[in-house]
């Protein structure tokens, strides 16, 4: 397949480094797939996807269905994820039978995967996805809430090596709920794109990830939340962590429609760095056209403080630990996003082998 990609000439792509997909989009997977995979214990739902292939054995569906899945993007990334996929569609009052989990293996190669969240009036799941292996992961997923409804969306990329790049497009309904949380550690870039817009009155949107990179390591996040009606609320809280030579790129957009009175959007971008020689980007940005709004952007970007460090090496904590322990509390405010304890402890849990 000939890929077209972007230049990082194009602004919103600057920061991205792609150079390494023609090459994984070459490559034969090698279909191995390691024992231990990271589930959390749950009668939900579950899906193992192995190169964007569903592994029916190791799944076990509920209200899931696989087949063709109806998002339309033009993004350069997501539209080469086809139609192929899985959907969660539920009905009014509806919620799964606990966590819906979806797993994406790669071995090595290219895999592309659609997927499709549609909840009725008052339907509420929580989804948590997670990606392992190596090679390059390229999903497009399209979010539709309906009056009231009620989603929690979890993310942790994982994996040695590699590339993963998302691309969400969410519509939320009056009154509805969309609450989105990623952590991406281990050795794999990522290029995460977003769209949402708060298309009814009062309904809410909440993005936060925590972006920890060492090495050559680059996470790039590119989000807009737009306020199309009255009486919106949106909260981006993103926390990068940089060390050797990595760099972590946050650009958020708040957009707020003529009619769009009332609404209410903060942004909190902030990044850590470990190491003179990482580069953290923290670029927040408000358009707004409507006059009666409350919309906050924020952006610091520093190293660990000097004076805590010290206080904690005075109490017996090794240097290593007391970096550990700062860079822990860094990144809490992102992860305490997530509402479900035994996803947020999962989260923490990955997390621990980094902090350390």
């Amino acid at each position: 397949m000939l890929l077209d990609l972007p230049s990082n000439r194009s602004e919103g792509w600057r920061w991205s480094d792609l150079s390494a997909l023609p090459e994984l989009s070459q490559t034969e997977p090698t279909g191995r797939v390691p024992d231990a995979l990271p589930w959390i214990e749950s009668e939900g739902p579950r899906l193992l996807f192995v190169d964007g292939r569903l592994d029916e054995a190791r799944s076990r569906l509920g209200p899931l269905e696989i087949g063709d899945v109806a998002v339309e993007t033009r993004h350069p990334l997501g539209r080469l994820a086809g139609r192929a996929g899985w959907s969660l569609r539920l009905g009014r009052d509806h919620s799964p039978p606990g966590l819906v989990q979806i797993v994406h293996v790669s071995t090595g190669a290219a895999d592309h995967l659609a997927g499709e969240i549609m909840l009725d009036v008052d339907a509420q799941a929580s989804v948590v996805e997670s990606f392992v292996g190596a090679g390059w992961a390229n999903r497009l997923t399209g979010i539709t809430l309906f009056k009231g409804a009620r989603l929690m969306l979890s993310r942790r990329i994982l994996g040695a090596d590699g590339f993963v790049s998302l691309t969400d497009q969410a519509d939320v309904g009056e009154g509805a709920s969309l609450i989105a949380a990623t952590l991406a550690l281990g050795g794999r870039d990522t290029r995460l794109d977003g769209e949402i817009d708060l298309a009814g009155e009062g309904a809410y949107a909440e993005a936060a990830g925590a972006l920890l990179a060492r090495g050559r390591q680059r996470h790039d996040v590119n989000l807009v939340v737009r306020h199309l009606v009255p009486n919106g609320t949106s909260r981006q809280v993103w926390r990068s962590v940089a060390d050797d030579k990595a760099a972590c790129s946050v650009a958020a957009r708040v957009e707020v429609a003529r009619h769009a009175q009332k609404t209410d959007g903060e942004q909190s971008l902030k990044g850590l760095l470990l190491s003179r020689s990482a580069t953290i980007n923290a670029k927040p940005e408000l358009e707004i056209f409507a006059d009666d709004v409350k919309c906050a952007p924020g952006a610091t970007v520093g190293e660990l403080d000097r004076a805590a460090l010290f206080y904690l090496e005075s109490r017996g904590v090794t240097p290593d630990e007391a970096k550990g322990l700062l860079t822990r509390a860094f990144v809490a405010d992102a992860l305490d996003r997530i509402g479900e304890e035994a996803v947020r402890e999962a989260f923490y849990a990955d997390a621990e082998g980094w902090f350390g």
